[in-house]
């Protein structure tokens, strides 16, 4: 079986650090990215130091639509605001953790 392959938008706040650490121990998941465009180009242990050895990713400020599914780990009300700017293609799962 081939793993879900997933993008974090986000990723640099609280609720952003705890999907990277669920979804980095999930045998079936694959972190594709994790945008924050305050801290693109900084490995993602610099900003969750609990993370520190354990993955190996930047954040980026791109954002990637050929993934299976997007987690939305944006502040409160700015999700509605991304998704006015930003589209999936259809069979894109979205789930908004805000």
């Amino acid at each position: 079986m081939s793993k879900i392959k997933a993008g974090i938008i986000g990723g640099a706040g609280y609720t952003g650090g705890e999907m990277i650490r669920l979804l980095m121990n999930h045998p079936l998941v694959e972190i594709d990215y994790v945008n924050s465009n305050s801290n693109a180009g900084n490995s993602i242990d610099s900003v969750h130091k609990d993370l520190l050895g354990d993955i190996k990713l930047n954040f980026t400020n791109e954002i990637k639509t050929d993934v299976d599914v997007v987690f939305l780990c944006l502040g409160h009300g700015e999700s509605k605001v991304f998704l006015e700017r930003q589209s999936f293609p259809e069979q894109v799962k979205i789930i908004d953790l805000s």
